[in-house]
């Protein structure tokens, strides 16, 4: 396979995937959403769009903008996104009579670029953009091809990840399930260590068409025997390769804790949002007192140092 030919067959597998039909009520809860804002593109990904909707979801979009001014926000959230993105707001609406609820993330399209691309120490957006996500709305054809490219950019990552961290030989999904293993378990996440292996479980054939192309776009030479593919890398360069995830799965725990920390800045209810998904992830109780819920900002640096005390930078 060329070059040529990998970068248009991932153009159209991620086009058609972009383009799918989307689940109902779902773009005009981002139309009430947005109001009058209107950022370059909103992105739709998670377990609402693999797994349905019901009255519980919660919902996961991404705002992408050109300036950090074209989404309403407080000139500090603003600040808070530029420094340590993204921000993240929930939001709920009601459409066609039912309650919907979202987590919204807002990144610049520049962060988007620097942050689904190979030499980011975070690992939390190139994961999350190399599962199926839907375009539900853009500005116009031009930011629908800028946002379709760092999806691109994303795989890409994700897939030459999952061959430096795979095995040497093995079929297609046993890539992508190593892969999501050592993501979740460099960030904070609620979820069972069976989750990994069922996001693939919920849309293998993207996952079976999208590997061999990205490895080509990577620089990659890989072979396939019958059902098995190898990447062609030598164990000197997997070598390298598992030193440098190191640093990334250090540098995950506490640039998520701390992303955590200034959520309490971007929606209402943050500070009891927040002790939840500490306790859910650390397995540490943080009291909420009324100064808290007040003045989270206010409360963050102590609470960032009793975390840090009881050890929940320190991975397990």
């Amino acid at each position: 396979m060329t070059t040529a030919q990998a970068r248009t067959l991932l153009a159209a597998l991620t086009a058609r995937e972009l383009s799918a039909t989307l689940p109902a009520g779902v773009s005009d809860f981002v139309g009430q959403i947005m109001g009058a804002a209107r950022p370059l593109g909103v992105l739709f990904y998670g377990s609402g769009l693999r797994g349905g909707i019901d009255d519980d979801t919660l919902l996961d979009f991404y705002v992408i903008v050109e300036r950090q001014s074209d989404w309403p926000r407080t000139p500090l959230a603003r600040l808070g996104n530029a420094v340590l993105p993204p921000n993240v707001e929930y939001h709920e609406q009601i459409v066609g009579g039912r309650r919907m609820r979202a987590k919204v993330a807002i990144l610049s399209l520049r962060q988007f670029r620097a942050l689904t691309g190979f030499a980011t120490l975070d690992t939390t957006i190139w994961a999350r953009f190399s599962q199926p996500s839907r375009l539900v709305w853009a500005r116009d054809a031009a930011a629908a091809r800028a946002l379709q490219c760092c999806v691109m950019r994303a795989l890409v990552t994700a897939a030459r990840w999952a061959a430096l961290l795979g095995p040497q030989t093995a079929p297609r999904r046993a890539f992508w399930d190593a892969l999501y293993r050592r993501t979740y378990g460099a960030e904070l996440r609620v979820e069972s260590g069976k989750r990994p292996t069922s996001l693939v479980d919920a849309c293998p054939d993207w996952y079976e068409q999208a590997l061999e192309p990205c490895w080509v776009l990577a620089g990659l030479h890989p072979s396939v025997d019958g059902n098995a593919i190898s990447p062609g890398l030598s164990a000197s360069q997997k070598q390298r390769a598992a030193s440098q995830w190191g640093l990334r799965a250090r540098f995950g725990r506490p640039l998520n804790i701390m992303r955590l920390i200034k959520a309490a800045y971007t929606f209402t209810g943050a500070a009891r949002y927040v002790a939840w998904k500490l306790r859910r992830h650390s397995g540490i109780e943080i009291p909420i007192t009324p100064f808290a819920e007040k003045h989270p900002l206010l409360a963050a640096p102590p609470v960032f140092w009793s975390l840090w005390r009881r050890g929940a930078f320190t991975r397990r």
